[in-house]
């Protein structure tokens, strides 16, 4: 199966060795991505809400670098540093996908860098 791999400026750049993204069997496979500025590389905001929706304008910009989009997604994963931001997370969510929402999962582990509230990873249709 063939491989490629996506890159965009228009998201945070990754370690070393880390794709933002591979595309290969028909499909998207976002790696997690936080709440960064893809310009300065700093946590924007400071609420769960911020960071939610940062998270999700990157994966956005990632999806389009490669022809997808965020409506092409259908299964994501999270990662809460704090369960208690679950509500607001899900308020965030809900406006960026308010119909045919993708399978998701969730877990509650210690983040860093300090400050990062969330990190998401999706999967789309290429």
């Amino acid at each position: 199966m063939a491989k490629e791999i996506i890159q965009t400026e228009k998201a945070p750049k990754l370690l070393a060795g880390y794709s933002q993204a591979v595309k290969a069997g028909g499909f998207i496979f976002v790696a997690g991505q936080g709440p960064f500025d893809p310009v300065t590389g700093e946590v924007t905001g400071e609420t769960i809400q911020e960071h939610t929706r940062q998270c999700l304008k990157n994966i956005a910009a990632i999806l389009l670098a490669g022809g997808s989009s965020l409506e092409k997604v259908v299964s994501a994963t999270f990662i809460l540093d704090d369960e208690a931001d679950f509500a607001g997370m899900n308020e965030e969510w809900g406006k960026w996908f308010p119909k045919d929402p993708p399978a998701r999962q969730g877990a509650k582990l210690p983040i860093r860098p300090k400050g990062m509230k969330i990190s998401i990873a999706v999967i789309a249709e290429a």
